[in-house]
């Protein structure tokens, strides 16, 4: 089965524990704390693996959590880092954050990679807390919680050249006439629901990959038919090969059909129209062909040039190969994405990771009157205090008003005695 979006799960490690030690040798007076820091917590890191070629493996596995680094122990010995997690995915897979829409990464080439989520750090142990006026410090930190996400993974095949054109115009036939690629054929529509790419050489020694795409029909822009599940695919090609059967056979009017294919590409995306496209006229060994061809040719106009074929008697391809060729060393790839401004970039060449700083924390009223605190850098804060030590709730107390959670507070309107909550924990605000 061919399997080109996914949806799936990915959570980095959790930093390992600082940890709260002393020396206690015989003959080391005052010993002073000893307490390590703990590991890192291991990265998800997607990598290319060239010889995959589809997303299948991720309808069986949805969730990918790397390890927990190790909590640092006694001595100032430091808890090991964990090991990434490698995720291997085929070439021509774009990473979406799920939440936001935002492209993470676009990855292409053989070995490349992309850290689509960050391991917390380790905490760190009371020995980092020592200071002349605190030389034995009974705090130490939680390891930071990894980063979580969920992403969509979408597979765009990898081709120079895409064959368009509605059901049944000979696609996969021209497909397997100019290289070794073996499609599924027959008469009738639909025989090819998933890409199938073929290496095509020329007779001149020049090389290329085609990819015999799903038919296109009417509204496939909106998702009729095969409609998207065709359309992601032709983003990558350089060349577009419009095929289209001459012979009318089906009671079809061959430019009435050019025109609808086109519009489908216009409206899905109209950078698709900026790429060279070579239009083929098929099936030319059908009675009737040579009248409609005449017929296209005038209304299509002289600009345009048209290719006739017999893909099955191997009629006039050298030709339109020979053309493709040409094409393909003049045309340069066309950048898939864009950024937040709108301008073309080119994800494969530099991967997307970013790390936004939003405010340390949001404030909003609960239905029961309690001011409930949140935000990412406030609620990291919480999650690496060990509650249960006084000294560390006194340094988280400490890092909070230093925040202005105070000062926020006081501006909404908080009362003496008013409940705030964070996280699991609720306080009493104090004005």
């Amino acid at each position: 089965m061919f399997v080109d979006q996914v949806n799936i799960y990915v959570k980095a490690g959790d930093g390992g524990n600082g940890m709260v030690a002393y020396r206690r040798e015989k003959f080391v007076p005052k010993g002073g704390p000893a307490g390590g820091d703990g590991g890192r917590g291991g990265d998800v890191v997607f990598e290319v693996e060239e010889g995959l070629r589809t997303l299948m493996d991720f309808r069986y596995q949805k969730h990918f959590k790397a390890k927990k680094g190790e909590n640092g122990m006694p001595k100032n010995m430091h808890g090991r880092g964990a090991e990434d997690l490698v995720v291997k995915v085929p070439p021509g897979t774009i990473i979406v954050d799920d939440d936001t829409k935002e492209v993470l990464a676009d990855l292409t080439t053989h070995g490349q990679r992309a850290i689509i989520a960050k391991g917390g750090r380790g905490g760190r142990g009371n020995t980092k807390f020592a200071t002349a006026a605190n030389p034995a410090p009974d705090l130490a930190e939680k390891g930071e919680p990894g980063q979580e996400r969920y992403v969509q993974l979408e597979l765009k095949v990898l081709a120079d050249v895409g064959l368009v054109g509605f059901p049944s115009v000979g696609k996969s036939t021209l497909l397997s006439v100019v290289s070794k690629a073996k499609p599924k054929i027959a008469d009738y529509h639909f025989t090819t629901i998933t890409p199938n790419l073929g290496v095509v050489e020329t007779d001149d020694g020049r090389s290329f990959v085609m990819a015999d795409l799903p038919g296109l029909i009417e509204g496939a822009h909106q998702g009729a038919g095969l409609g998207h599940q065709f359309l992601r695919h032709i983003e990558r090609t350089r060349v577009i090969v419009h095929v289209v059967d001459m012979s009318g056979f089906e009671g079809r009017n061959p430019y009435e059909d050019y025109v609808k294919i086109n519009q489908e590409l216009e409206q899905y995306d109209l950078r698709l129209l900026e790429r060279p496209q070579v239009v083929v006229a098929n099936k030319m060994d059908m009675p009737g062909s040579e009248e409609n061809l005449q017929r296209f040719q005038e209304l299509i106009g002289d600009d345009v040039p048209i290719f006739p074929i017999s893909a099955i008697s191997h009629q006039g391809t050298r030709e339109l190969l020979f053309k493709i060729a040409d094409l393909l060393e003049t045309t340069p790839a066309f950048p898939l994405l864009r950024d937040t401004e709108g301008n073309d970039f080119d994800a494969s060449v530099r991967v997307v990771y970013k790390h936004e700083e939003e405010a340390p924390f949001t404030i909003h009223r609960d239905s029961d009157g309690a001011w409930v605190v949140t935000g990412e850098t406030i609620e990291r804060l919480y999650m690496m205090t060990d509650f249960e030590r006084d000294e560390a709730v006194r340094r988280f107390s400490r890092q909070v008003r230093a925040m202005g959670l105070d000062d926020a507070l006081r501006k909404l309107g908080a009362q003496d005695g008013d409940t705030v909550r964070l996280g699991k924990i609720e306080f009493d605000f104090i004005d």
